[in-house]
């Protein structure tokens, strides 16, 4: 069974990490551990995701002697010229609500232009050395109001592209639109 320690201390992304590589495994049986309280993580102020995940996962790799994944993700609005990007969780604020973000998004962002969601994943092995850093990208359009009632973040606001639901306001269990799916 291959063990990874997710670098992060938020128990939502956890919970989603564990739902994702659970429908995704393709019959690799994986176990999700823990990141420990004593291992610290270092601040997200690189200006990229890939920056910024990459020594959260080091850091969890090195603290634990395991095989560590971390990531960074977020929404860039083209109207705003790639905004919020890497400032996504704080793009209100330091302490903004995941509502407070949406709704500055939708005040300066205009209904119907181009969104996407950004997802930088790292992987590092602290017994082989390797580290791999993984992008992707899911293309949509920002909706003039929240709508669905599942979702976090921008989520109740996002159109992928060729849906008219947002992206989150699906089924529970169904990683098929996801930021990180």
């Amino acid at each position: 069974m291959l063990q990874l320690v997710l670098a992060t201390r938020n128990e939502h992304k956890r919970r989603e990490f564990a739902r994702l590589l659970g429908a995704r495994a393709g019959g690799l049986r994986l176990r999700l551990l823990v990141l420990p309280a004593s291992v610290a993580l270092p601040p997200e102020h690189a200006p990229t995701f890939a920056e910024n995940a990459l020594p959260k996962a080091r850091a969890a790799a090195t603290g634990t002697g395991q095989m560590s994944i971390a990531d960074d993700s977020g929404i860039e609005a083209a109207a705003l010229g790639g905004a919020p990007g890497i400032h996504s969780a704080r793009f209100a604020g330091e302490h903004a609500t995941d509502e407070e973000n949406l709704d500055k998004l939708l005040r300066e962002a205009p209904a119907g232009s181009a969104v996407e969601y950004v997802c930088a994943l790292a992987c590092v092995d602290p017994a082989t050395g390797t580290e791999r850093v993984f992008e992707g990208r899911c293309s949509g359009r920002l909706a003039a109001a929240p709508r669905g009632e599942r979702g976090f973040g921008y989520d109740p606001a996002f159109l992928p592209d060729g849906r008219d639901q947002p992206s989150l306001a699906r089924r529970a269990g169904d990683a098929r639109v996801a930021r990180r799916g």
